[in-house]
């Protein structure tokens, strides 16, 4: 059986610019067959600084639609899921790959993170993870698949990563809960924690570069992973090739995760 996901809709949100993890993802799932509608963040400010960037990056991939959608905000998501219905009267994918916390939450003693920094970073990073499927669900009624991006950090501690660590623990059981749920009406929901990868988001981390050296100095494969490999990743579990995995997460790091030192 070949990889094919002709016929297959697909939503991902996390989409900032080519070097991001969704985008590859996003590029994998269009080359299986896959229909594609995207999402980016609307600007408060009403200056609309999102929105370009993301349709620059998506220049290269055929999309039914871009819509707003802030996963703190419950009418753009249930707005986003509206256009979902529209244009396809169905999902099969969908794809999230948000995370998000303050300079706090990544940086100095993990202790000193306050209340509003963990609050905001669990509800952006993790929660949303069970809104967008609890939004997704009547819409996946022939099955699905519901993939997140997780992180070691989530298992282990990784220096100045520490809020996030707890977000992505946090998401990594949401993964469990919600694949337990939605299992009997044949969704699957599981989790990628990829290696270190040099996206926008990863490049706020301190010591990132020392990271991804020591990655690759270490891992089994003495390199590090690249987006692509991640994407092809997410396509496989979106695909009948991977009708039997849920509530699981899969380390695709060069297999850092398996070294003691």
């Amino acid at each position: 059986m070949l990889l094919d996901l002709t016929g297959k809709t697909a939503l991902v949100l996390g989409v900032a610019n080519q070097n991001s993890i969704a985008w590859s993802i996003a590029q994998q799932l269009h080359q299986a067959g896959a229909t594609l509608g995207f999402t980016f963040l609307p600007d408060p400010t009403g200056q609309g600084r999102f929105k370009p960037k993301v349709e620059a990056a998506l220049q290269s991939l055929p999309y039914s639609f871009l819509v707003p959608c802030n996963v703190k905000d419950e009418t753009l998501i249930q707005s986003t899921f509206e256009t979902v219905e529209k244009e396809w009267g169905k999902l099969d994918i969908l794809i999230h790959s948000l995370a998000f916390t303050t300079k706090e939450g990544i940086s100095g003693e993990f202790s000193n993170a306050g209340r509003n920094c963990f609050s905001m970073s669990l509800e952006i990073s993790s929660f949303s993870l069970v809104a967008l499927a609890k939004a997704a669900k009547p819409l996946m009624k022939k099955g699905g698949s519901i993939i997140t991006l997780s992180y070691l950090g989530g298992v282990r501690v990784v220096p100045n990563y520490n809020v996030m660590g707890v977000c992505k623990a946090a998401l990594e059981a949401n993964v469990r809960y919600l694949a337990a749920e939605l299992g009997a009406q044949g969704v699957r929901v599981n989790a990628i924690s990829a290696g270190p990868i040099r996206t926008l988001a990863a490049s706020a981390i301190a010591g990132i570069d020392e990271m991804l050296e020591h990655q690759g100095r270490v891992s089994p494969l003495k390199r590090n992973v690249t987006q692509q490999e991640v994407g092809t990743t997410a396509a496989f579990l979106a695909s009948d090739l991977a009708s039997g995995i849920t509530g699981q997460t899969i380390y695709v790091d060069a297999g850092y995760c398996i070294m003691g030192m």
